[in-house]
């Protein structure tokens, strides 16, 4: 009887979900857009897992599922998981498993950043960006349609360039207004989008870098990755080759698979319903009065009723009863 584990990473852009064996080998996969969303994008994320299991026909036996990501708590408590961990922890995880001697972990998301680095498979340091959007995937995508390309296109394009422009990276509104000021003069779109792969790069290293001594191997991930000018800019900068996996956008989501099977001690099939695209699912934020640090409490409510409580630093809120919906 095969076991399956289910990782899902729910970020503030995008969700990432996979099916790992026992082998750790990933069966199927799942990236689509949160769209502020979470519950919503689990519930489709999770039924276009089934479907690709079905075309694959295989009748999965789960032993694991385990949430990563932003909004980890909340999908935690919607889908049932069994473990519930930070990202930082799960990227590590995810990339031993592909990179044994990895030192360094660059990742770039959507809206945020992070750097890990590996001693002998242990995180010693990190440093996580969630202020500056300028090192992130959102920035390049809104410079994407500035510049009338696709995002997809981006890196691509950024290889055909012979002389990058040279574009601020202190933040996005210098990097924008550099930007148009150089389009307005003349610089090709070759050139400039070379020149914003550069200053993402650079900007990540000057947010999250310093005082980090980044040795290889170096693996980079986060959708950014896919990005072939962002790479070529890391090596360039690092003086190093940078590696890139194929599912390097998926090893948050496989990190906390991996942490889903060591979590089931007694190795118990878990129970869990791939049917819940019509389950409704509701949360609901109520404020405790009970002392002066005012805690929000999130009722998580399935079908109506209340299936978890999120928040709360003290017995009070415990003691808070919920409201209905």
């Amino acid at each position: 009887m095969n076991k399956y584990y289910i990782g899902i990473d729910i970020g503030s852009i995008s969700t990432k979900a996979v099916i790992m064996d026992e082998d750790k080998n990933i069966i199927v996969s799942e990236y689509l857009w949160t769209e502020g969303s979470p519950i919503e994008a689990t519930k489709k994320i999770i039924s276009s897992l089934k479907k690709k299991l079905d075309e694959k026909n295989i009748t999965p036996k789960i032993y694991g599922i385990g949430t990563t990501g932003s909004a980890r708590n909340l999908v935690g408590n919607v889908v049932g998981a069994n473990i519930i961990k930070n990202e930082i922890t799960a990227h590590a995880i995810g990339t031993l498993s592909r990179y044994k001697d990895v030192r360094t972990i660059l990742e770039i998301g959507g809206q945020d950043s992070k750097i890990i680095i590996i001693n002998n498979g242990i995180v010693v340091d990190y440093a996580m960006n969630t202020l500056c959007a300028a090192g992130t995937g959102a920035f390049l995508s809104s410079q994407a349609k500035r510049l009338g390309v696709r995002i997809e296109d981006m890196g691509d394009i950024a290889l055909s360039s012979k002389n990058p422009s040279k574009i601020a990276a202190r933040c996005t509104v210098f990097a924008e207004s550099d930007l148009v000021h150089k389009a307005q003069i003349g610089h090709k779109k070759e050139d400039l989008i070379s020149g914003l792969c550069a200053s993402v790069v650079k900007n990540y290293l000057n947010n999250l870098s310093r005082g980090k001594r980044i040795e290889d191997r170096v693996v980079f991930q986060g959708g950014v990755s896919k990005n072939k000018g962002v790479v070529k800019a890391f090596e360039k900068e690092l003086n190093t080759r940078v590696y890139v996996d194929e599912n390097s956008h998926l090893m948050g989501a496989l990190g906390i698979a991996i942490l889903s099977k060591k979590a089931n001690k007694e190795d118990k099939e878990l129970n869990f319903d791939f049917d819940i695209k019509d389950i409704e699912f509701k949360t609901l934020g109520v404020e405790c009065n009970g002392c002066s640090n005012n805690c929000e409490i999130v009722y998580v409510y399935k079908n109506g009723k209340v299936i978890d409580k999120i928040g709360g630093r003290c017995e009070r809120s415990n003691m808070l009863e919920s409201k209905t919906s």
